[in-house]
């Protein structure tokens, strides 16, 4: 019968057994009120853009899931003790994923506040059949589901420069091509853009332009916080491009469905 802890950043343990339910986010007591064997808990520092009720931990009598329920995504991640190996699931709302034994990471891209205009990745973990004390944090006030702050603050305009440049820095992840992607050059990402616009790439030959370009990018994917080319400087990151162009399809700041169009109308010239 499977018991699983939880645990996150600035969170005290949580252990459930079967028939518990875990309902978990912002603010998850605006939502229905409790049920038998329901516990809320409040994710503490939680930013304003991450649902208020964020997704339900349900554990049966063999085996425990994730019910999503935000508005926005989660990314579900199991470890090398999965059957078969590690899988990454990305969470949208009203999907079920079933819980691997041992540990599973759920990762909610900029979704703790640690200053103001500044978020990082909330991160929880759920360990199946581990042992450890339950605390439950207490209720907070309800305040309304706010968006991204990419989205507020600054989200690309579609089909400018930048968005193309992030486009093609993207595009092997965008393409399914992430299971070893190598960020392409500016040499590369140049073609790409002359390519798509028939001809036409801006001043994007000079690669100093595509740098200033993915520095812009770099900018609204990550925020202020962490900027991989400052973290570059420091030695922390050895490829800042590869970190941004992972961090660009994660975020949907650009999608596959954006590649397709401009394949298509790249055909059309």
């Amino acid at each position: 019968m499977p018991q699983v802890m939880v645990r996150g950043s600035d969170l005290h343990p949580v252990m459930l057994g079967p028939g518990e339910r875990l309902v978990f986010g912002r603010d998850p007591h605006s939502a229905a009120g409790p049920g038998p064997g329901r516990v809320e808990l409040r994710l503490p520092g939680c930013a304003p853009h991450v649902s208020g009720t964020l997704a339900e931990l349900v554990v049966g009598a063999e085996a425990a899931w994730l019910r999503w329920l935000g508005a926005g995504e989660g990314r579900l991640s199991s470890l090398l003790d999965a059957p078969g190996g590690a899988r990454r699931v990305t969470l949208v709302r009203d999907m079920r994923a079933l819980l691997d034994d041992g540990k599973n990471e759920l990762i909610v891209l900029a979704g703790k506040r640690v200053g103001i205009d500044l978020y990082t990745d909330l991160l929880m973990t759920f360990t199946v059949h581990y042992t450890a004390v339950t605390e439950h944090p207490m209720a907070s006030v309800h305040h309304d589901t706010e968006l991204k702050p990419h989205v507020r603050k600054g989200q690309l305009t579609r089909r400018s420069k930048e968005w193309y440049v992030a486009l093609a820095l993207a595009e092997p992840w965008l393409a399914g091509d992430d299971d070893s992607p190598f960020p392409p050059t500016n040499r590369r990402i140049y073609e790409r853009i002359r390519a798509w616009r028939g001809g036409d790439a801006w001043n994007l030959e000079r690669p100093q332009r595509v740098d200033d370009a993915i520095r812009a990018v770099s900018q609204i994917a990550f925020g202020e916080l962490a900027d991989p080319y400052s973290e570059a400087r420091s030695g922390r990151i050895q490829n800042p491009r590869f970190a941004v162009g992972k961090r660009v399809a994660e975020y949907r700041l650009v999608t596959a469905e954006d590649l397709d169009e401009v394949e298509q109308a790249a055909r059309d010239f």
